[in-house]
């Protein structure tokens, strides 16, 4: 199977009648690859990770993701190995009743197979730093987001969509959840696509950057091939973060100054719509 996701002419809008969310999408992503999405709010990301998912049902367009429309019965277990074919996790978790229930890790955990996926559930326990004796109305938002992880990681899948899970993270624990994921990459046929605005710590995790704007996919990055990452101290370019300059040469973008991936997404998202603009005496570089 050549992509762990294949669309093709994906317009999606919501049955209220507004404009589509969106249109006309076209989009390949390889196996055992990470992919970033960046975007302003509105911008269709959360929408393309549950068109993604089978979570909103669209007619429009192809859309394989493990070659099995996602919007299929066939789109939920791959028998051949316990391996979820797709796994979504969003913010809406945390808003669930039975979150804030005095109920132990233990208990939920173990309601979806933890000691059938022992192994992988003590790894991501120990990597998240999820003590099975807490009860969840005693936990802070990050516990409760680290539970939530845990639970939605403790079985093996296919194509992993992450929509903005990271946010009450601290420093380390996600920083260890990236490695953990992109050990996951690199060890068996999966791929994982991560829509956030925080961009800490993710220069050399993405193979593919993606730039969604009003809808409609604007750039596609290949990390390893159009991003390079210099010393230089040249104040060309865009400095609008105040800690980096992003200039394109070609197909080439270089960010001079720091090892970060925050440069660039400034530079796309001050020109996005739904975006708040930030003032700069230099022109926005054009990187499309």
């Amino acid at each position: 199977m050549s992509f762990a996701v294949e669309v093709e002419k994906l317009t999606y809008e919501f049955s209220n009648g507004s404009k589509p969310s969106l249109v006309d999408i076209d989009l390949q992503i390889p196996w055992s690859t990470r992919t970033l999405i960046v975007g302003a709010n509105g911008a269709g990301k959360s929408t393309l990770l549950k068109v993604l998912s089978g979570k909103h049902l669209c007619r429009d367009g192809k859309i394989l993701v493990n070659g099995v429309n996602p919007f299929s019965p066939a789109a939920t277990v791959n028998g051949d190995d316990e391996c979820l074919l797709t796994t979504y996790l969003g913010t809406e978790w945390c808003h669930m009743s039975v979150i804030n229930r005095d109920i132990g890790v233990s208990e939920l955990l173990e309601s979806i197979g933890f000691a059938h996926f022992r192994d992988r559930g003590d790894l991501l326990c120990k990597i998240l730093d999820v003590d099975l004796q807490w009860r969840m109305f005693r936990l802070s938002d990050g516990q409760k987001r680290r539970v939530q992880l845990v639970m939605g990681l403790l079985k093996p899948w296919k194509v992993l969509l992450l929509d903005e899970v990271t946010v009450d993270l601290d420093v380390i624990a996600r920083s260890k959840l990236l490695q953990f994921l992109k050990w996951e990459t690199q060890t068996r046929q999966c791929s994982v696509i991560y829509a956030t605005h925080i961009f800490d710590g993710l220069a050399d995790w993405p193979d593919q950057l993606l730039h969604l704007k009003a809808g409609r996919l604007v750039d596609l990055l290949d990390l390893h091939k159009n991003v390079q990452f210099t010393a230089s101290n040249d104040s060309a370019g865009n400095d609008s973060a105040g800690n980096g300059t992003v200039t394109q040469t070609g197909d080439l973008v270089s960010i001079t100054r720091v090892e970060s991936l925050h440069p660039l997404a400034v530079a796309w998202l001050s020109q996005d719509p739904n975006e708040l603009k930030q003032s700069s005496p230099t022109p926005q570089p054009n990187l499309r």
